[in-house]
């Protein structure tokens, strides 16, 4: 482990072979068959599909807010930060995967 010293004084570890998580922690850290059967459904699902979701989320509350249906407005804006986080989490999913040490 190296360590390099900023202009703080605090001294930062890069990440190397010695910083690498053990197998038995991995294990102990492992996700539970309900989060694993959700992430490999989600992983089917195009991530673009919450972009568009969120969208259409925007699109619909502007129309709604230009009725003058201010709280279904409110309500259905609400939902475009959900869905984009679901978004992300779907593509956190994709990248890493669901839980590399069951598949191990």
């Amino acid at each position: 482990m190296t360590g390099t010293t900023g202009m703080t004084g605090m001294t930062t570890t890069r990440a190397g072979a010695g910083n690498r998580p053990q197998g038995g922690e991995a294990q102990r850290h492992a996700e539970g068959p309900v989060a694993r059967g959700i992430e490999e459904y989600t992983a089917q699902m195009p991530s673009d599909w919450f972009l568009w979701a969120a969208g259409a989320s925007i699109v619909g509350s502007l129309t709604l807010q230009c009725l003058g249906r201010k709280e279904d407005a409110q309500f259905v804006g609400q939902w475009a930060p959900t869905l984009l986080i679901l978004g992300l989490y779907n593509k956190v999913v994709k990248v890493a995967g669901s839980d590399r040490a069951h598949a191990s």
